[in-house]
């Protein structure tokens, strides 16, 4: 029987930060509209609190530079000749934000408002926002108080319900007085709820139940570093596996309002820990996250749980090769394309192979010794009957080449054979005849398009590429360095500041780990893992530091006609994807460069 787990005492760093020990600064902006695009505040009010007791207050009239609108003087009490004689926002905003301080959190009623006026003064005056935790409560009263208890959660309906010593009166300070009890107010509810902590009340939401909330412990031990978290259960079996660039707050959103799938709920109630794997750079989060999919087929991961079950459709070897669907890539000499993620795209792709090629449709094995009945297909002229010998082999066998050079190279005969067939059934008005090849064409080039891609890489033995970091820190010389060798992730790794990146990119080649090549298009990793490294080698500023083989692209290769297919699908039949030469654009190949810059 499984050992079911205790109760369990929480730490206080897991607690996180008491709510009586936030220093909280409740602001409140008059202004003259409201866009802080084109409108100016004119008075700020706040209110420091902590642990319930009032530290300060700060109250300023602003000089906004432009005429006050009547209607807003009328609303606000604030005219003109009473902001004549105030400072402006420069000597007023520094004034608001030394008395605020980095450290506190900043609550408003309303907060995108008031912090978007306050965020783009700092803009107006050449100020860098200071970065403060932001507390809406509005947003928080639509989890706390019901519709009997007030009609919404306007400030005002709020103040009355929670007993605001002050009236909200469209007067910065005194509204940000009756923000103040508002907050306490929805505070002690929250407090009979189990939320003590800051990180709790910003993460608060009456959808998530009690039972959910109580788990976010499983998450506090986690580190702010790019890698993959496992959810696991009480018998250690994988429940989930994911990938974030900050394992922390990734794991913590499964616990809040934002994680609206149902069956994650049902998956963090049954898990009873979180297990990290920390990466050096985020593409190695992507690859192991695929990998742990594909070995422990999590239950609750919907996608890459089988990657064994994917189909390929094979161009046989044997006296009269055909074209055959397998889940097996054997080095027996054969054509691959694919991967297909469903039978329906395999039967698309070989009808359009048909349609182009004469080649035999049948599944027997044929002899060139023992003739055999033809089928309907040769009185159609769909099949050259090799069968009862109408057929030469050599003849036959040039239809086959053709059909290998479309898998591997050159699709312009099928491009040619089905635009044919769909421009003649679209001008006799046969739409939805000619839809059907153009859904065959279509996964015909997807597929040959996506084999090409892979090959291209998967061919080259070792492939050492960097690229500046995307978190922030490139200004700092900061590089991501991968080694890739026949397609598979063998070695990443960042360099920082103060390191030789190609001193780093050597010891990843020496210490990589060593690929022997299998057979087909995918002889060293899953099609997604290839698939994710392409996309990182591809984007931009990636630099090629080493290569070991040729990347290229066959120059009549489907990915020349990839935009085609996609305007092909939309409905424009009558392109041509070879009548302008700098629409074929083979796969993106980085510049080679002698080591990495500096």
């Amino acid at each position: 029987m499984p050992v079911l787990p205790g109760p369990r005492q929480s730490t206080f760093d897991e607690l996180g930060t008491p709510l009586h020990q936030v220093t909280f600064v409740v602001v409140d902006l008059e202004t003259t509209g409201g866009s802080p695009q084109s409108c100016e505040i004119t008075e700020i009010g706040a209110v420091k609190v902590r642990a319930g007791e009032r530290l300060g207050e700060f109250q300023t009239l602003i000089n906004p530079g432009v005429p006050i609108p009547p209607f807003i003087s009328v609303l606000t009490g604030i005219s003109n000749s009473m902001v004549a004689e105030s400072p402006q926002l420069a000597v007023a905003l520094p004034a608001f934000l030394e008395f605020a301080g980095p450290d506190s959190v900043l609550v408003a009623h309303n907060a995108p408002f008031d912090i978007g006026f306050l965020k783009a003064a700092c803009a107006a005056t050449g100020r860098a926002w200071p970065g403060n935790r932001v507390l809406d409560t509005a947003r928080l009263a639509r989890h706390v108080v019901t519709r009997d208890e007030a009609p919404n959660c306007k400030l005002a309906s709020l103040a009355r319900l929670f007993r605001a010593e002050t009236s909200p009166n469209h007067r910065a300070l005194s509204d940000a007085r009756a923000t103040v009890d508002v907050l306490h107010g929805m505070l002690e509810r929250l407090g009979n709820l189990g939320v003590h902590s800051l990180d709790e009340l910003s993460t608060f939401s009456s959808r998530v139940s009690p039972a959910l909330r109580a788990k976010r412990h499983l998450a506090d031990g986690l580190p702010h570093l790019p890698g993959v978290y496992r959810f696991v259960d009480v018998r250690g079996e994988v429940l989930y596996v994911g990938k974030s660039k900050d394992l922390r707050s990734r794991v913590r959103t499964y616990f809040t309002a934002g994680e609206t799938r149902g069956r994650m709920a049902e998956m963090v109630g049954l898990a009873t820990s979180v297990i990290p794997i920390i990466c050096a750079t985020p593409l190695e989060a992507e690859v192991r996250e695929l990998r742990l999919i594909a070995e422990h087929k999590p239950r609750y991961n919907r996608r890459s749980r089988f990657p064994e079950r994917a189909s390929w459709l094979k161009l046989t070897v044997e006296p009269f090769p055909r074209l055959s669907r397998v889940r097996e890539v054997r080095d027996d000499g054969a054509a691959y394309l694919g991967p297909f993620s469903g039978l329906r795209q395999v039967e698309l792709a070989t009808a359009a192979v048909h349609e182009a090629f004469p080649l035999r449709q049948c599944s027997s094995r044929l002899s060139v010794r023992r003739p055999s009945p033809a089928c309907a297909l040769a009185d159609m002229d769909r099949c050259g009957a090799p069968c009862d010998g109408r057929e030469t082999p050599q003849a036959y066998a040039e239809h086959v080449d053709a059909v290998r050079a479309a898998m591997l190279g050159d699709v312009r005969a099928v491009v040619a054979a089905l635009s044919r067939k769909v421009s003649r059934l679209s001008e006799v008005e046969r739409f939805e005849e000619a839809a059907v090849h153009r859904d065959r064409l279509a996964a015909f080039v997807r597929a040959a398009a996506r084999v090409q891609r892979l090959t291209a890489l998967t061919t080259c033995s070792e492939v050492v590429a960097a690229r500046q970091c995307r978190d922030g820190t490139a200004k700092d010389g900061c590089w991501e360095i991968v080694v890739v060798r026949h397609g598979r992730l063998v070695g990443t790794a960042t360099a920082g500041r103060h390191e030789d990146p190609r001193i780093v990119a050597e010891s990843l080649r020496s210490t990589g780990e060593t690929v022997t090549p299998g057979p087909g298009p995918l002889p060293a990793a899953l099609a997604e893992e290839t698939e994710c490294i392409l996309r990182w080698l591809e984007a931009p500023g990636t630099r090629l530091v080493g290569l070991t083989g040729t990347w290229a692209s066959p120059t009549y290769g489907a990915g020349g006609v990839a935009l085609w297919s996609e305007a092909a699908r939309a409905g424009l039949d009558r392109l041509d994807p070879f009548a302008r030469r700098s629409d074929i654009r083979p796969v993106h190949q980085p510049a080679a460069v002698h080591g990495v810059a500096r």
